[in-house]
């Protein structure tokens, strides 16, 4: 089953807006918002910085680097157009954010236009990562910085020991929703062949346990990418969803899925 993000264009509308919610959830995660604060941090912008976020979704990463210090303009861009509909409504009143419907391998600006470029959850979805790197040197300033942050997600895991029925899920959720879940361990040399130097990466935990609503959408999408495969019935696959709450009710839910920052510079 192909990665729905890497078709965005082509799925079903029902389809979009269940990701655009999911994409919410997780960005709204205490955790996920200390991780973009990480990078930011490190990042350090100086005043006057402008941005560029490549596959922006429904703009909720652009909304948090917009209130960054440092941060005059951001400008997310996706190939949805439902997406970037989204993210328009979303924004409303933010002043500093806007939004334009692109392809990440051919964003339609001037060469050198912003001075930094963030590409948060995506290449896991591409199909042609280097070609989303490339494209983002092409628009980045001399000296201009390069921001990636993806999940590990060949880390993913629910399992609280062996032949656990709710890892089947996260299988069934990677296959259908993550093109290459081992993308983030190429970064170093895909950003390398991209041109860019001074490649320095952070690795970033997240866990849930009790207030778990990112992992146990993970445990849904894979029950229900099961059932639309016909691997499994609609029974079963409510019931693997019901597994991952009763686990929560009685303590003993468990999900992880380690992620990795990456901070580079386009020679001056």
């Amino acid at each position: 089953m192909p990665d729905v993000y890497s078709m965005i264009t082509e799925v079903d509308a029902a389809v979009v807006e269940q990701l655009a919610l999911a994409m919410e959830v997780s960005a709204a995660d205490p955790q996920h918002r200390a991780m973009v604060d990480a990078y930011l941090a490190e990042l350090d912008p100086a005043a006057g910085t402008r941005v560029v976020e490549i596959g922006c979704g429904t703009g909720a990463i652009a909304r948090m680097i917009a209130a960054w210090p440092g941060i005059s303009e951001v400008f997310g861009t996706d190939p949805s157009p439902i997406l970037i509909e989204r993210a328009r409504e979303l924004s409303a009143g933010v002043t500093a954010v806007s939004f334009g419907e692109a392809d990440g391998r051919d964003l339609s600006v001037p060469d050198s236009s912003f001075d930094v470029a963030v590409l948060h959850r995506v290449l896991s979805h591409a199909v042609a990562p280097s070609e989303l790197l490339a494209e983002a040197a092409r628009v980045l300033r001399p000296g201009g910085r390069l921001v990636v942050f993806d999940g590990d997600y060949a880390t993913i895991t629910l399992a609280t020991g062996d032949h656990d029925p709710l890892q089947v899920c996260v299988a069934a959720m990677l296959a259908a929703f993550v093109n290459d879940p081992w993308v983030v361990r190429r970064l170093p040399a895909m950003v390398a062949a991209a041109g860019f130097v001074e490649a320095r990466m952070q690795s970033h935990g997240f866990v849930q346990t009790h207030d778990a609503e990112y992992m146990v959408s993970i445990a849904d999408r894979g029950a229900d990418a099961l059932a639309a495969s016909g691997r499994i019935g609609v029974e079963l696959a409510g019931a693997l969803k019901a597994e991952a709450r009763r686990r929560i009710e009685v303590g003993s839910f468990f999900g992880h899925v380690a992620y990795a920052s990456l901070l580079a510079r386009k020679p001056a």
